[in-house]
């Protein structure tokens, strides 16, 4: 039995996606096209992420980011732009600038309004 809606099953494959395959098999080319860097993650961010496991920190926190993170961003934000910002009430964390930039245009967009993005 197929369990995946017929409209789901018939969307073309995405291009992107065969771009990634591409470069996963080439040793040759440098992807530009996905938010990762290009060098290993640092060991002191390692040894904090080992600590928060062990500490038990393996729960889902608030969809907004925990209140030290966005004060931790305001602080940053301060410090690098001179920019102040309120953590409580004008500060999210997202898990990726996708969902950053879906936030950030359902916030300012009406329903019927047209969007253009390249």
């Amino acid at each position: 039995m197929n369990f995946v809606a017929r409209h789901v099953a018939e969307l073309p494959k995405s291009g992107i996606r065969a771009f990634f395959d591409i470069v996963a098999q080439r040793h040759d080319i440098i992807s530009l096209g996905v938010g990762e860097p290009d060098f290993d993650t640092p060991w002191h961010i390692l040894r904090k992420v080992d600590e928060g496991l062990r500490a038990g920190a393996t729960h889902y926190t608030s969809n907004l980011g925990t209140p030290q993170l966005r004060q931790a961003i305001c602080r940053y934000l301060a410090r690098r732009f001179g920019a102040q910002y309120s953590w409580e009430r004008e500060v999210l964390a997202t898990v990726g600038v996708s969902e950053a930039i879906d936030a950030a245009i359902r916030a300012i967009v009406e329903p019927g309004d047209e969007v253009m993005y390249h």
